[in-house]
Formats: structure tokens, sequence, C-alpha cells
């Protein structure tokens, strides 16, 4: 697992896997782990879903019977690399990322910050009050619960 990680281009800050232990994760989490998982999968069998692909280019009705065994390929790829082992690579490829979602999500609430007072500038609008200021900030401090 640690030469899959080695193979992307992008080394920058990540944060191991806290434990070896399954940690439940909210709804929203869990999706976000599916996609990583989804898109590994897509990319190893990449050049089966391509030839699939090109076989049901502008066809119907008629590329369930024309591609029969170019999907039938494809399908058997995707299975072959929809493990539990790919499943656990993705978890923790998620968890790898947390400090890249942090500093993405603080970026964007700064970007949000800087926006609404260019308006209250801009519109001559009231100064937001210091108790709801001071929420704010606190919240964009808070870090992502796992």
């Amino acid at each position: 697992m640690a030469a899959m990680a080695g193979d992307s281009g992008d080394q920058a800050e990540r944060l191991p896997m806290p434990s070896r232990n399954p940690l439940p994760l909210s709804a929203s989490q869990e999706a976000q782990v599916r996609d990583i998982f989804y898109a590994r999968v897509r990319q190893r069998c990449a050049p089966e879903i391509k030839a699939f692909a090109d076989c049901a280019m502008g066809r119907t009705f008629s590329a369930p019977f024309a591609c029969r065994e170019t999907h039938r390929l494809m399908n058997g790829c995707m299975k072959a690399h929809a493990t539990q082992e790919e499943r656990d690579a993705a978890r923790e490829e998620w968890f790898a990322q947390r400090l890249q979602r942090a500093r993405e999500r603080e970026r964007k609430a700064l970007r949000k910050a800087e926006q609404e007072a260019f308006l209250r500038e801009w519109w001559g609008l009231p100064e937001k009050d210091r108790e709801l200021a001071r929420r704010e900030a606190e919240r964009s401090r808070r870090g992502e619960r796992v």
C-alpha cells in the first residue's frame, strides 16, 4: 500500500491512518470514501472501460448485443479490482488527505469573510456584531470531526 501512495505525484503532507481499527464515519464521509474507491477501480480498469465505450459509441439498441464481450471484460475487471483491500486503501487515502481538506476549508472560509467584508464596505452596510463574528471564527477554527 505504501507503493500505491508513492505512485501519486502529489506527495503533500499526509496524516497517517489514526488506527487500524475502522472508525465510524458520517454518511457524507463514507460517500467521499466510496467516491475515492470507485475512482481507484475505474483507474485500474481504464483500458477495458475505454474499449467498451468505443464499442458502444453511436449505438443505442444494438449496444448490448454488439458489445457483449467488451462489456463482460469491463465488468470482470471491475469485479476483480473491487475488493475489500481496495476499499481499505481508499479509506486510508481519505484519512491521509485530512490536512489538505482542512487547508481547503480554511482557504474558503477566509475568502468568504473577505468577500463579505468587501460587500459590506461597498454597500455601506453596518459591521457584523462581535458575537456573531466570534462564533463564525470559532466555527472556522474547528477541524474536521473524525
